[in-house]
């Protein structure tokens, strides 16, 4: 498995295996990402010149409010090394939830990609994080080729989420998925959210190959995340329908080529790199507005995102859009609203009193490329998928040419 890539598991009789997944080229989406590509980058200190959402979003603008101080981040994945130079500092005690070693190192480089897009300080030219005042805590779950060769928990994906909810971590983020659900996920979703959690997963990237919703982002209280490219476009790859809450960032984004970490591959983060660069949005937002709770922190983000469509209703592919946390931190936009009222299901949810953070419609032509918007400011361009993507004062300088593609590690998982 190369490091970097959306993660995706099945489990079923046999346990876990890798296989992958033909790549698309990435014509469209805005705001997630997919890993994929095998060209190391040319030298390190080129890799934060590609992390062009970072300009898009006026991220040097908002550092200036916020950093996302003060939150901390789980990131289920395939663990997180430490002792990169962007994420010295930067990683907390975690849980290995796979019973296996006791430790959270990392085994394929992904789950270190994902950290550092959202936490990195960008130190040793390495990945900037969005959010490089925030902390992360890693939980470690197996994907196909790890638990093919040693023995793990069989139910290490919703015993993760469960230690993810026990943590004092506000925003849970999962660069994973699967076609099926399990009583035990269901659960473990449903306690993360009465904890007062704010739980981001990888709506999937392989809208080409049936389509199918993925877990946990297809579970009612997770938000699903697409990915979009530099024109605010959301890629072809990306999966697609009434799972999909928000868009973000995942078109040609760098990633560690391999577990050894020792140089950064061009390609396309996909809905993985997506889901950590919105958990990273989250972050600033809920750090500069340390008292609302989770359901709040979101509701902004929905309300806030950039769309040419009636405000409340969702795309198919964009949700209620591009995820833009400047217009929440620098221009003070969107209506928190009621604490304990989920804008995912508008129903009741938890709101736990006292603690740091709470532990649809479509789109008429459902078409990719139908939803592109100028993000970044307060203009939208409606349905013309030409438009350019402007996520801040500037607008991106080049747009790198990439060749696109994306797998995903496919697990096996049980079903019910």
């Amino acid at each position: 498995m190369t490091a970097g890539m959306s993660q995706q598991r099945r489990r079923s009789a046999p346990r876990a295996r890798l296989r992958s997944l033909i790549c698309t080229l990435a014509l469209a989406g805005a705001w997630s990402i997919a890993v994929a590509g095998t060209a190391p980058v040319a030298a390190a200190a080129d890799v934060q010149s590609k992390q062009w959402y970072l300009d898009a979003m006026q991220a040097k603008e908002m550092w200036k409010t916020t950093t996302g101080e003060g939150i901390k981040v789980a990131v289920i994945d395939s663990g997180v090394s430490p002792s990169t130079p962007s994420l010295r500092g930067q990683v907390l005690k975690g849980v290995d939830a796979t019973e296996t070693d006791g430790t959270t190192d990392d085994y394929s480089g992904h789950g270190t990609t994902m950290a550092e897009l959202i936490a990195g300080t960008g130190k040793g030219a390495g990945l900037q994080g969005l959010a490089p005042g925030a902390k992360i805590i890693p939980v470690r779950v197996a994907n196909g080729a790890f638990s093919g060769k040693r023995k793990v928990n069989a139910w290490d994906e919703e015993d993760a989420i469960r230690a993810a909810a026990d943590s004092d971590a506000r925003i849970i983020s999962m660069s994973w998925s699967g076609e099926y659900m399990t009583a035990k996920g269901k659960e473990a979703v449903k306690y993360a959210q009465s904890k007062g959690k704010l739980f981001f997963a990888a709506a999937g990237n392989n809208a080409k190959e049936g389509n199918k919703a993925q877990y946990p982002a297809a579970y009612p209280e997770v938000v699903g995340v697409a990915s979009a490219d530099e024109k605010g476009t959301v890629a072809k790859y990306s999966q697609h329908g009434g799972n999909v809450h928000i868009a973000s960032p995942g078109n040609n984004i760098p990633r560690w080529c391999d577990k050894e970490l020792q140089s950064y591959c061009d390609g396309d983060g996909g809905t993985s790199a997506a889901t950590a660069i919105a958990s990273a949005s989250a972050a600033l937002v809920w750090s500069a507005h340390p008292d609302w709770t989770a359901n709040q922190v979101l509701r902004v983000l929905f309300e806030t995102a950039g769309r040419g469509w009636k405000t409340g209703t969702l795309s198919n592919y964009l949700g209620h859009g591009l995820i833009r946390p400047g217009q929440v931190i620098l221009d003070g936009k969107g209506n928190p609203g009621a604490p304990d009222i989920d804008p995912l299901t508008d129903e009741k949810a938890s709101s736990p009193s006292g603690s740091p953070a709470p532990s649809a419609s479509q789109d008429s032509k459902g078409e990719p490329g139908s939803d592109t918007v100028v993000a970044g400011s307060s203009r939208t361009a409606g349905d013309d998928s030409q438009s350019g993507l402007i996520l801040g004062a500037a607008a991106v300088a080049a747009v790198l040419a990439l060749g696109a593609g994306a797998f995903v590690l496919v697990r096996r998982r049980r079903s019910i």
